[in-house]
């Protein structure tokens, strides 16, 4: 039940905004709690940003952890940040899918999809690719395995571009 609930809100939301982010523009702010204080985006400017909405119920969102894992380990040196931003609306989901969960990113709180609604988020997973200047440079739903491989030349691409 609390998952259609989310579901029903976060289609509200969604239908109430009617820009979608596209390539080239500039990446909206996003200024959230998160596990070890506040996060601003404009704050990672400098830095190629992948940034994923997600929740607890999502299973390819489970799915897609491991491979962020391995992009920031691998690129994170290089200027990579993954951000990924959690839209459970109780918290506690959040947390006990993380126990379960590895993340060695930076994850951001957003019960109330504010984020979800400036970026037009239309499922889950859904990720964006910003720049080093702070425009976006690819926007991708969902995730999978055939999709790794795009994803990773696209974050290279990103990293190679800003330097």
């Amino acid at each position: 039940m609390r998952h259609s609930v989310f579901t029903l809100a976060l289609a509200s939301v969604i239908c109430a905004s009617s820009l979608a982010i596209e390539v080239g523009q500039s990446a909206p702010e996003i200024q959230l709690p998160g596990r070890t204080g506040a996060i601003k985006l404009s704050e990672l400017k400098g830095k190629a940003v992948y940034l994923d909405f997600w929740a607890s119920w999502c299973g390819p969102c489970k799915q897609s952890f491991p491979w962020m894992n391995e992009m920031q380990a691998k690129y994170g040196a290089k200027g990579l940040q993954v951000l990924a931003v959690n839209l459970d609306q109780k918290p506690e989901d959040a947390a006990n899918f993380l126990q379960q969960t590895k993340a060695d990113f930076l994850i951001a709180l957003d019960p109330t999809g504010q984020s979800a609604q400036k970026y037009n988020v239309k499922g889950m997973p859904s990720s964006l690719l910003i720049g080093r200047d702070g425009k976006v440079t690819m926007v991708h739903a969902g995730f999978h395995a055939a999709s790794k491989t795009e994803l990773e030349r696209a974050i290279v691409a990103a990293l190679e571009a800003g330097k």
